[in-house]
């Protein structure tokens, strides 16, 4: 369930990219949300009522093919943003489901302070337009890779792509642990495939894992791979 602490907001997208005369008004409007593992922060249908940004933690986007099935569209972490996709003028209802991969707090607002904040905030309108485009972007290569791709360049180049969002930890491993069956839903293909090439690109020397955990051992082989 929902809970509500007090927690430092001046991280926020909001906060980040909103003039200092505005954040009276952030404070006034936004609340702080977290979410548990697991817990489901947006459902595919709902209908829009705001925007959230990510605080701390990490959650996935995805949509629900099958019953049992589902695309991972991304991951978000950081200054990210969920809930943008549901703003359209043809529809009012989310079509993707976020849902949270660690404990995750975020900042909600209401569509009517979003659009205000909008409104008022050219550097936040600018920076927010910018985050669609990339995401759009990224999006677009997605699909094509999807389309185009073996499952052995996708999974290759989503390694490269968790490493660059998350980093590594100390002792090199990616810095957040993603499940071979999340993996398996970001790449679209089955979790059996997904442990076929991880054991083969370890075999190979490409990368090396412990538990769950994986570390790219050599960026320019998994490049290659994509090819």
């Amino acid at each position: 369930m929902r809970q509500k602490r007090i927690i430092d907001t001046t991280r926020s997208f909001l906060h980040t990219h909103c003039m200092k005369e505005w954040w009276p008004a952030l404070e006034a409007n936004l609340q702080v949300l977290h979410y548990k593992k697991n817990e489901t922060i947006i459902a595919e249908g709902d209908t829009v009522a705001g925007i959230y940004f990510m605080l701390d933690g990490v959650a996935k986007v995805h949509k629900i093919w099958h019953e049992d099935k589902e695309l991972i569209l991304r991951f978000a972490h950081n200054q990210d943003i969920l809930g943008h996709r549901g703003l359209s003028t043809t529809t009012s209802s989310y079509p993707i489901t976020a849902t949270a991969l660690t404990q995750v707090s975020l900042c909600y607002i209401s569509l009517d302070f979003f659009e205000a904040t909008f409104k008022v905030n050219k550097n936040f309108a600018y920076h927010f337009m910018m985050f669609l485009a990339d995401e759009l972007q990224l999006s677009e290569i997605r699909m094509r890779n999807l389309a185009h791709m073996t499952v052995r360049a996708r999974l290759a180049s989503a390694l490269l792509a968790f490493e660059r969002k998350f980093g590594q930890d100390t002792e090199g491993y990616i810095a957040f642990t993603i499940s071979r069956h999340d993996i398996a839903a970001y790449v679209g293909t089955a979790y059996e495939t997904v442990y076929k090439i991880i054991n083969e690109f370890t075999e190979l020397g490409y990368i090396k894992t412990e538990a769950k955990n994986i570390a790219l051992l050599s960026h320019e082989a998994i490049a290659a791979a994509i090819c």
